[in-house]
């Protein structure tokens, strides 16, 4: 017999930019860390970043790649991780280039998730 225990760690949300793109934003909380899921219109798979907070200190590997809009996932990781002093994953799928607006409709969206 097994123990369950039943949690509340998982938010979503959909983000409708100022551009008028839409993105589904995914927050998965951890003890340790956590998982965030940016895509465009449709749950998708795409470009992983991992980082990693250690006393003020942050390493981002870039397990896959964006040819597109790396810097703003890039940003992204490492700022989550920073906030929450461990482990984030983020994985971000989009049709076309982002543009300053939709970048900052995210990550608006994304930092009320961390403050909660």
């Amino acid at each position: 017999m097994t123990d369950t225990a039943v949690t509340h760690n998982c938010e979503e949300t959909v983000v409708n930019s100022r551009t008028g793109r839409v993105f589904l934003v995914k927050y998965l909380d951890f003890q340790n860390g956590c998982v965030l899921s940016i895509s465009e219109d449709l749950h998708r798979l795409g470009s992983l970043y991992v980082s990693t907070a250690i006393a003020n200190n942050v390493r981002t590997a870039k397990v896959i790649p964006s040819i597109t809009d790396s810097l703003f996932l890039n940003a992204v990781s490492e700022r989550v991780a920073s906030m929450i002093n461990g482990l984030a994953i983020v994985n971000f799928s989009s049709k076309n280039q982002l543009n300053n607006s939709d970048m900052e409709d995210i990550t608006a969206e994304i930092l009320k998730f961390i403050k909660g």
